[in-house]
């Protein structure tokens, strides 16, 4: 779905470039009861939750209107979020294209009653695209490295592209393939 464009798009001029720093988000939430799994931890589909409202968020702030999750991947928790900590997710575009973004979350913790630093305890990659008023892909402003970190997540954000393109190419010839070998229908 992402870097589709129609006809009427090729002929549009490009959009100014965009710094990482003028779409960039923090969102932050404190952890209650209410948001606990059967093992008294934090239930992860919360935290992706929260991940996507803030990445949702970044695109569409980067993109200058609406834009859809096309896709999530290395959704990593690396440590378990409690009842009373306060969450914080931070979010950036890392990537774009003629119409998708990729934006990198990175997702914090800490107790909401001391002073500690807070500690990493999850990070995700989300693919949005920009879309119009009928739901087709709009072509969004390229974002535009401010820092050598953001240079970093940019290059990895295209090797992380290709992966996921070749991914889905090699997936969709071998459905093909089976269904022409009479085993899928």
């Amino acid at each position: 779905m992402t870097d589709q464009v129609t006809a009427a798009d090729s002929d549009t001029p490009d959009i100014p470039g965009k710094p990482t720093s003028a779409s960039r988000t923090t969102l932050s939430h404190i952890m209650t009861h209410n948001d606990t799994n059967l093992l008294g931890t934090v239930h992860g589909g919360v935290i992706m939750k929260l991940v996507d409202d803030a990445a949702g968020a970044v695109a569409g702030r980067h993109s200058g209107g609406p834009a859809v999750t096309a896709s999530m991947d290395e959704m990593a928790f690396l440590e378990p979020v409690r009842v009373g900590d306060l969450v914080h997710v931070k979010a950036q575009v890392n990537w774009t294209g003629r119409t998708s973004m990729e934006v990198g979350v990175r997702v914090l913790a800490e107790r909401w009653n001391e002073s500690a630093p807070p500690t990493q305890v999850g990070s995700a990659y989300l693919v949005f695209a920009g879309v119009d008023a009928d739901g087709k892909p709009r072509v969004v402003p390229p974002v535009l490295p401010e820092t050598e970190r953001d240079e970093r997540r940019y290059q990895e954000a295209q090797i992380r592209r290709t992966h996921r393109l070749a991914r889905r190419r090699a997936i969709r010839e071998l459905r093909e393939r089976r269904i022409a070998e009479g085993y899928d229908h």
